[in-house]
């Protein structure tokens, strides 16, 4: 019996055709992201003008870069404990000296490329190169990433709905009932449409050996407040340099800015950030120029504060060559 030849335009050699058109839709929804978190930022400009940027650069101070670089040690070594735990359940080896310094990496090169997860990536690509599993080590770092945004989340939730109606920070009570409002939109949609139902309940059975371990998820829980709590710390040493007075909810307002960060439509963590710090600030009658300069003051720290992981590119630069 004659073999069959493959019919032209088969399987085959559609295969390299869909790849391209994948990677082109990536590529597009990268492009989009960031255009969306330029476009932010410029209409912020344009609401508070340039003088509030210029206002949070100016603010940097010896003594707020030393903080940051302390804080930032804090929830990198944080962040890296929570990563072992999640890679561990995962069945992966990492070492403490080895996550803390892929963590660090992985933080600059989010700061500095576009999108803000590009550095996340590099650290799953390498981790899983090492470790001869890629796909495993991608879904630690995802899986890490999204219980530390679960736990902010919560957390957020759980210190700012209290807040009574006898409070100036009232409104912020309202901009988390609104983050709870969206989350449970995103969490009943998931349960509905099937696509996203069956991808939740395959990637909530790879997680089953991390979340069953009560040991590891108080240290997830853990590790996730002490990473939000260095951040929010952070946040009001920036405002204090932008010379706001200590009180008056900068933690609260901190809280909410956090939750703006993650929003994945900005430029290296600019864009969503300073457009609902001018928001928040406003609200809790603080002004919005101040909180966009207090937002700019936060960026630049937190950029100072990853700066260690250049170091790291660099020393894995040499080592290599």
């Amino acid at each position: 019996m004659a073999a069959v030849s493959p019919a032209p335009g088969g399987v085959a050699e559609h295969a390299p055709a869909a790849a391209e058109q994948g990677s082109d839709h990536s590529r597009i929804r990268l492009a989009l992201r960031i255009g969306a978190g330029i476009a932010i930022l410029g209409a912020t400009a344009l609401v508070v003008g340039f003088g509030p940027f210029l206002r949070g650069i100016a603010a940097i101070s010896p003594f707020s870069v030393l903080a940051a670089l302390a804080l930032a040690v804090l929830a990198t070594a944080a962040a890296a404990w929570r990563w072992r735990v999640v890679a561990t359940g995962y069945g992966l080896t990492l070492s403490r000296r080895a996550a803390f310094a892929a963590y660090y990496r992985s933080q600059f090169l989010n700061a500095v490329l576009p999108a803000g997860v590009l550095g996340d990536v590099h650290r799953a690509w390498a981790h899983g190169r090492d470790q001869a599993r890629v796909g495993a080590a991608a879904r630690a770092v995802a899986a890490e990433r999204i219980l530390g945004q679960v736990v902010q989340i919560v957390l957020t939730l759980a210190i700012l709905l209290p807040l009574g109606f006898g409070s100036a920070l009232v409104p912020l009570a309202w901009c988390a009932g609104a983050i709870a409002l969206a989350v449970a939109v995103m969490v009943a949609s998931a349960a509905v449409l099937p696509r996203p139902r069956r991808m939740l309940k395959r990637e909530f059975a790879l997680l089953r050996p991390v979340l069953a371990r009560p040991a590891a998820l108080s240290a997830i829980v853990v590790a996730s407040v002490a990473v939000v709590a260095a951040h929010v710390a952070l946040f009001v040493v920036a405002s204090l340099a932008v010379g706001l007075p200590l009180g008056g909810g900068l933690a609260a307002v901190g809280l909410i800015v956090l939750a703006a960060s993650a929003i994945p439509v900005n430029v290296g963590g600019w864009g969503p950030r300073e457009a609902v710090a001018g928001a928040a600030f406003a609200l809790v009658g603080l002004g919005a120029s101040a909180g966009v300069a207090a937002s700019t003051a936060f960026g630049v720290l937190a950029l100072i504060g990853v700066m260690p992981g250049a170091v790291v590119l660099l020393i894995e630069r040499s080592s290599r060559r």
